[in-house]
């Protein structure tokens, strides 16, 4: 069973953390999470799942974005979450899927999962899209039986966008490959990468 809309607001601060909540984003049976102002591309041609593949980071900038097609974006959400006793379960907009832009998160989260979700976007064609924007939504499903929380040491408490961890399964790597934000200079060429992919989509 999926919690309505009024059940998830009765269950925050219990079951369900949504950091922060605007009850004008809660739908009848879920509840609308905000693009964050920053994405990851992949650097790499071929990327390898037994390695950790280099990233650049960009700043999408409050006038938008072009996002290009064949190319993959990691975006993540500006709301931090946490559930207990429940299943989460992303799932993209169709207003949203109905531009061209397909946002993913392998569907069900586990549960006891904190922290923020790592969004993977993908544009058919062109489009702009804006920082703070409601990307996707989030739903709460009942589960049955014991339960063991979710505690990996790849995702669980993430503070930040998170590329592909796949390489620790596969390497037993445990390095802490977390993603933090950038500043000064740095933020600066990643801007100047962003501003070069919104000139390559404008040719």
């Amino acid at each position: 069973m999926i919690l309505s809309g009024n059940e998830i607001k009765q269950q925050l601060g219990s079951n369900i953390v949504i950091q922060p909540f605007d009850e004008a984003r809660l739908n009848p049976n879920s509840y609308n999470l905000s693009l964050h102002d920053e994405l990851l591309v992949y650097e790499e041609v071929v990327l390898d799942m037994r390695k950790s593949n280099r990233v650049e980071r960009i700043r999408i900038p409050e006038e938008g974005l072009v996002l290009t097609p064949n190319q993959l974006y990691l975006g993540r959400t500006v709301e931090r979450t946490e559930t207990h006793n429940l299943v989460p379960m992303i799932e993209g907009r169709s207003s949203v899927g109905r531009l061209g832009l397909f946002v993913h998160v392998t569907g069900f989260g586990d549960v006891g999962f904190c922290g923020y979700w790592t969004l993977e976007m993908f544009a058919v064609q062109p489009v702009k899209i804006y920082p703070g924007v409601p990307i996707c939504q989030i739903f709460f499903h009942q589960i049955t039986g014991d339960i063991t929380e979710y505690a990996s040491n790849k995702y669980q408490h993430n503070r930040d966008i998170q590329p592909s961890m796949l390489f620790r399964e596969l390497t037993g790597d445990d390095a802490d490959q977390q993603m933090h934000l950038e500043f000064g200079p740095e933020r600066q060429q990643q801007e100047l990468f962003g501003q070069r992919l919104v000139q390559r989509a404008a040719r």
